[in-house]
C-alpha cells in the first residue's frame, strides 16, 4: 500500500513540475510558453564556444522528465565544469538532428536522452533523468572515460 502511495505522490510531483513549466510567462491572452523544441545551443558567456565535446539533449513537448531536468539543472548546467567542457545543445525528438553530428547507437527512443559527442560523433549516452545525483555521476564518468580533464569529485 505504501508503495502505491509513494508512486502516486511521485507522479503528482512530476506532473506539477511539468505543468508549472507550461505557464512560465503566460500573457494576458492566456498563451502558454512551450519548452524549447528547436535546436539551440546554450553556452555560458565567455565560455569556449568551440569545444571538443558537446552534450545533445533530446527532448519532446510534454516530457515530464525533461521538465524535471530543466527545473533541477537547466539554469546551472552551463556554469558547471561539465557544462564548460560539454556545452548543451537541445534537439526535439521529432525534428531532424543537426547535420554536423553522427549518432552511433541509433535514434533515441526516450526523452530526455543525453548524447555525449566528441567532435560531432556520439561516444556515450544517458537515457532518462531520475535525479541530479544520477545525472552528474553518469555524465562525469562518461566525460572521464572520454579523456576529458575533470575536477576530482572527491576534492
Amino acid at each position: 500500500m505504501s508503495r502505491i502511495v509513494s508512486h502516486t505522490i511521485f507522479a503528482a510531483a512530476a506532473m506539477a513540475i511539468g505543468l508549472s513549466g507550461m505557464v512560465r510567462d503566460a500573457s494576458a491572452e492566456g498563451q502558454t510558453t512551450q519548452p524549447p523544441s528547436a535546436t539551440r545551443t546554450e553556452v555560458q558567456p565567455g565560455a569556449q564556444v568551440e569545444s571538443e565535446f558537446r552534450l545533445l539533449m533530446v527532448e519532446q513537448v510534454g516530457c515530464v522528465y525533461c521538465r524535471m531536468w530543466e527545473h533541477d539543472l537547466g539554469p546551472i548546467y552551463p556554469k558547471t565544469p561539465e557544462g564548460q567542457i560539454a556545452p548543451l545543445e537541445r534537439v526535439d525528438l521529432h525534428k531532424p538532428f543537426p547535420e554536423d553530428i553522427t549518432i552511433t547507437k541509433g535514434k533515441p527512443l526516450f526523452t530526455p536522452t543525453f548524447i555525449l559527442l566528441r567532435d560531432g560523433v556520439e561516444i556515450n549516452r544517458i537515457e532518462g533523468y531520475a535525479s541530479e545525483d544520477f545525472f552528474w555521476g553518469l555524465l562525469g564518468q562518461a566525460l572521464r572515460d572520454a579523456g576529458a580533464e575533470m575536477p576530482d569529485p572527491n576534492g
